[in-house]
């Protein structure tokens, strides 16, 4: 199991090229600081209200209101974060290979069938 790092500060950004990108940092005035040296403009990064993961953030971001060229740069990584994490659910073939098979599903058949209510003890 990994664990994803987490951000203090989340937004958008556009490249000396025009380009829009949704940016993460932990320190905001070194952020601002690197992002105006490499010649980005249109700086648009805010203090997240507690550590978050990317996914998390571009969440948030998106529930702000992001709109314009920065929300559709927001919105096109939200999408690619979100089937990222999508992929990396524990899935396992069947025998057929056919269908999948979940791991909560693999350990209920491991567990087996739960015993009678009207069992006796020995």
């Amino acid at each position: 199991m990994t664990i994803e790092k987490t951000f203090s500060v989340a937004g958008t950004a556009t490249n000396s090229d025009g380009t829009v990108k949704a940016r993460f940092a932990n320190d905001l005035v070194t952020r601002i600081k690197i992002l105006n040296k490499s010649g980005c403009t249109d700086i648009n990064l805010q203090e997240l209200p507690h550590a978050m993961t990317k996914l998390e953030a571009l969440q948030f971001l998106t529930a702000q209101g992001v709109v314009g060229d920065a929300g559709f740069a927001v919105a096109n990584k939200l999408s690619e974060k979100t089937k990222i994490a999508k992929r990396s659910e524990i899935k396992m073939m069947g025998k057929s290979g056919k269908s999948g098979i979940t791991a909560q599903q693999l350990l209920a058949a491991i567990a087996g069938p739960a015993p009678a209510a009207d069992a006796v003890a020995a």
